[in-house]
């Protein structure tokens, strides 16, 4: 079957940016200046991702013969937009509510979709070598491992809120921290998509 490389061209370059995303999100938390500008880049990247996100759409609907399955594929790009969304969610709720300083957990979060991120651009590439699907399963498998340390960050950030608190820091953070808990989520959805890839055709 011929396989059509402009859909893995696009995988890497869409998730590539989610992964600057992703550090620019960090560094949003960690050096908590100049927010304006850096929610105005995370908004676009967030249109750089929807660009990348149509043009695979396209490419889906105008190819016969695809190199994955059709559902893969879309499953594949929406987990990603996903993503890139909720990251762009939780930068720009910093910036509308006003909020003063970054928590230490939100600071933990941002770094675990770092971490994550980085093991998406190393496992997505070998997509393109049948011979090499099988290396995706440990960037996986570490996905996961990731995944439950941000819930364990997520509960210790929530208990923490309710400990003197007020009401109002409450409403802002637990929105905040579900946008961060949310993108860590898709991020193990494509990670999940991947697996049943490399399980079809690896």
């Amino acid at each position: 079957m011929p396989r059509e490389p402009k859909f893995f061209d696009l995988f890497e370059k869409s998730v590539a940016n989610v992964a600057t995303a992703a550090r620019l999100l960090a560094d949003l938390f960690e050096n908590y200046t100049k927010l304006p500008q850096k929610v105005a880049r995370m908004t676009e990247l967030e249109h750089v991702g929807d660009a990348i996100t149509h043009q695979i759409m396209e490419q889906l609907h105008r190819t016969f013969v695809t190199p994955l399955d059709r559902e893969d594929i879309a499953l594949l790009t929406e987990r990603l937009d996903d993503m890139m969304d909720f990251m762009e969610d939780a930068a720009n709720a910093m910036l509308l509510y006003r909020i003063e300083q970054p928590t230490i957990r939100a600071q933990e979060l941002a770094a675990i979709l770092v971490t994550m991120t980085d093991e998406l651009v190393i496992a997505v590439p070998h997509l393109r070598n049948r011979s090499k699907m099988k290396e995706i399963l440990e960037h996986c498998v570490e996905i996961n491992r990731l995944e439950n340390e941000a819930d364990t960050v997520v509960r210790f950030a929530l208990a923490e809120l309710f400990d003197g608190t007020s009401i109002i820091e409450v409403i802002k953070w637990r929105e905040i921290y579900e946008h961060l808990e949310t993108a860590v989520d898709k991020g193990e959805d494509v990670a999940n998509v991947l697996e049943g890839v490399v399980l079809k055709h690896g």
